[in-house]
């Protein structure tokens, strides 16, 4: 949690600063997916333990700005993790998944990298977008 304090210290808010992005899509009533809590975690090759790198929420269009900055994005194992479960449960609805992780890996770390998530409350989808 220490990169989460330093990205809310400097004031690291600008997505065209940050190489990860999101954006998170209710595509079952066709909204953005605002209010969904998420974490950025990289996992540790000598030890093979997940370390969280930072949490955030999605915004009113879905989208969750300053996830790592550029300096601390290196080559690895990451995933984000959406706690889709509580998602779905705030707006009175139940969800077959309670929340979806999903695991990338990252070779080349100078490239800006999105990663979109696409959910209903029985499917979700994602891909690399740019």
């Amino acid at each position: 949690l220490h990169l989460l304090q330093h990205l809310q210290t400097n004031n690291f808010s600008s997505a065209d600063l940050c190489p990860l992005t999101t954006h998170v899509l209710n595509t079952g009533d066709g909204i953005p997916a605002a209010k969904l809590d998420l974490s950025l975690h990289r996992l540790d090759p000598r030890m093979m333990v997940w370390s969280m790198l930072s949490v955030g929420t999605t915004n009113a269009d879905g989208r969750c700005p300053a996830l790592i900055s550029r300096e601390h994005f290196l080559p690895g194992m990451y995933k984000l993790r959406f706690e889709t479960g509580s998602y779905w449960e705030n707006r009175g609805e139940t969800s077959f998944y309670p929340y979806v992780e999903v695991v990338f890996r990252i070779s080349e770390a100078e490239q800006k990298f999105h990663l979109p998530l696409l959910m209903s409350r029985f499917s979700y989808s994602t891909y690399r977008g740019s």
